[in-house]
């Protein structure tokens, strides 16, 4: 019998994104086989995956990708059937918050629908696996209480953490009612040189090594205080793996239980490259959203108990890794 064979088999849904990139590179260090799900449209953008899938000895070996929507069941449903995994990774959604409220019902469709949908054919499985489900602080919208824990009221203000709410809610629904091994990782922000260029940490990040360079001169922001608990994403993925090696299913709060602001984050990334970020940062209430979630810092206590999760990175380490990463890219190419 090979390795392989005897190896556990994940399946990560939104594997090309910045968790998922990451998750691929912990699982296939630990000796799982990954499958992950990509979605079919006209150009993959498969580059936070490029050291794997050009090495020969993984993709096609260990790593396999696999195109199916979480829209359009069968492909999906095709696939659990005949790669049996061990474990589910479910990662996939519109994940951007202020995006969420121009195309509200496609988020719902498919962060809501697409979370239900899943757990109906898991639950159809001969043997099913067990499922982490990617939830996210958004759920609290604006507590009244801080930090947050896993029995804090929900109180969503962004059809994005609505969508999660309702996902999350029918995580548990399906684990106490069909005894499905089915987890929770309420996660707060978590930031990496791999974040999407359409997130606010990497659109400061990118300006401040622009702006270093000579190649750009101003950055537009929308609230500058707008405060958030940003932690570093290999170690939420992290968590997401210890998540599902507990004997028994529950949920957990991945954070870092510290609060920035916009503010810091400019300071932070400015400073990194050796400039004030004052005299190039100007706020533009375009930018502003509609409904701005609140004092959302998070308490990881059942995480660090059970689990043994810790954060690994400071925010200011983060934020500058993410800064002279960006520098090099843009050095690189200019």
């Amino acid at each position: 019998m090979s390795a392989a064979s005897t190896a556990p088999t994940a399946l990560i849904t939104g594997i090309t994104g910045q968790d998922g990139s990451y998750l691929a590179d912990l699982l296939l260090g630990k000796g799982y086989v990954v499958h992950g799900v990509v979605r079919r449209t006209s150009s993959l953008d498969r580059s936070r995956l490029g050291h794997l899938y050009a090495d020969p000895a993984i993709y096609g070996q260990r790593l396999f990708l696999h195109y199916a929507d979480l829209d359009d069941p069968t492909p999906l449903r095709r696939l659990l059937a005949k790669i049996a995994p061990d474990e589910i990774y479910h990662l996939a959604g519109q994940s951007h918050v202020g995006l969420s409220f121009e195309i509200a019902e496609s988020t719902c469709d498919l962060t809501a629908m697409g979370t239900l949908r899943l757990l109906e054919m898991i639950r159809d499985l001969p043997k099913p696996p067990r499922l982490f489900h990617a939830s996210s602080s958004e759920l609290f919208g604006q507590p009244a209480v801080a930090p947050q824990t896993e029995a804090t009221p929900w109180v969503p203000v962004s059809p994005y953490g609505a969508a999660k709410a309702f996902a999350t809610r029918m995580v548990t629904i399906y684990r106490q009612t069909y005894g499905l091994h089915a987890c929770n990782g309420i996660l707060f922000n978590h930031e990496s040189p791999r974040r999407g260029e359409n997130f606010v940490t990497r659109k400061i990040c990118r300006a401040a090594a622009s702006i270093k360079l000579g190649l750009q001169k101003k950055l537009s922001l929308g609230n500058l205080d707008a405060l958030r608990d940003w932690g570093y994403a290999p170690d939420y993925v992290r968590g997401m793996w210890l998540t599902l090696q507990q004997a028994e299913a529950d949920d957990y709060v991945f954070a870092t239980g510290e609060l920035h602001s916009v503010r810091d984050l400019a300071a932070q990334a400015f400073a990194a490259v050796d400039l004030d970020w004052e005299p190039y940062v100007e706020v533009n209430p375009a930018f502003f959203r509609p409904a701005e979630a609140a004092n959302l810092v998070g308490d990881p206590s059942r995480a660090r108990q059970r689990l043994g999760w810790t954060p690994s990175r400071t925010f200011g380490e983060i934020i500058a890794e993410m800064t002279q990463s960006e520098y090099a890219a843009l050095a690189k190419s200019a």
